[in-house]
């Protein structure tokens, strides 16, 4: 008796044989794929230890080299610098005239009016070191003067009230016209002198002796002290008396 499978053994039997195929088939794919991967290394070429270390030491040269090459530009652009300056200055003294250096002559100017007052030609005298010629002088003092920094009449006055208690008219005058103040304020200035001169010398004169001269040589000493001081002759005599020898 023949056996013939119906179609639900058959269907059982491919899912049967389906399931050995593949049980059999995946280590089957898996070790073609492995074979494949160390058949394409062992084609590929050998890389030697050393070849890594060159290629290492390459990398590193070249980031070093990099480093080098900037700071290299940085030391080129300093040289630059300084070679352009040490050009400037020698430029300038082919010219004959030295790098100006510090302040401006307006600044400087300024700064000798705020410490105190000064005349005209005492301050052009002050700049001259700093100027590269007197046009120049001249016109910083017109802008001082204009904008109200410098007065020539200002400086007298102040001078005056410096001077006048312990100084005669002589010497305050004298030293008015060193600085170029102009005569008819210097005129004026010597009558308000004169006017107070013999209490100006009287307050001096005690300040420095405690009794009048009793001698010609005590006498003379007195005498040649208040004349120094740029007092008066007649108001010298007042004070001290009339000596036997002028």
């Amino acid at each position: 008796m023949s056996w013939k499978p119906t179609p639900a053994s058959a269907d059982r039997l491919r899912a049967k044989l389906d399931d050995e195929f593949e049980t059999v088939a995946k280590p089957e794919g898996l070790r073609r794929s492995s074979d494949a991967r160390r058949e394409r290394e062992a084609a590929a070429p050998a890389v030697e230890p050393d070849t890594w270390q060159r290629s290492s030491e390459q990398r590193g040269n070249a980031r070093s080299g990099s480093r080098i090459g900037a700071a290299s530009g940085r030391a080129s652009d300093r040289a630059a610098d300084r070679t352009s300056s040490f050009e400037d200055e020698a430029t300038a003294q082919d010219d004959g005239k030295p790098a100006r250096k510090g302040p401006s002559l307006k600044m400087r100017a300024v700064g000798y009016l705020s410490r105190r007052e000064h005349a005209r030609e005492e301050l052009a005298r002050k700049l001259a070191a700093y100027a590269e010629d007197a046009d120049e002088i001249e016109s910083v003092l017109d802008a001082l003067e204009k904008e109200g920094w410098l007065s020539t009449e200002r400086f007298a006055q102040s001078l005056v009230h410096r001077r006048a208690s312990r100084q005669g008219a002589a010497r305050i005058v004298q030293e008015l016209r060193q600085h170029g103040v102009d005569d008819t304020q210097v005129a004026e200035l010597r009558e308000q002198l004169r006017a107070t001169e013999y209490d100006r010398a009287l307050e001096v004169w005690k300040k420095r002796f405690d009794a009048k001269p009793e001698d010609r040589a005590v006498y003379a000493k007195q005498a040649r002290f208040l004349a120094s001081r740029g007092f008066a002759h007649d108001v010298i005599r007042r004070i001290l008396g009339e000596g036997e020898d002028d």
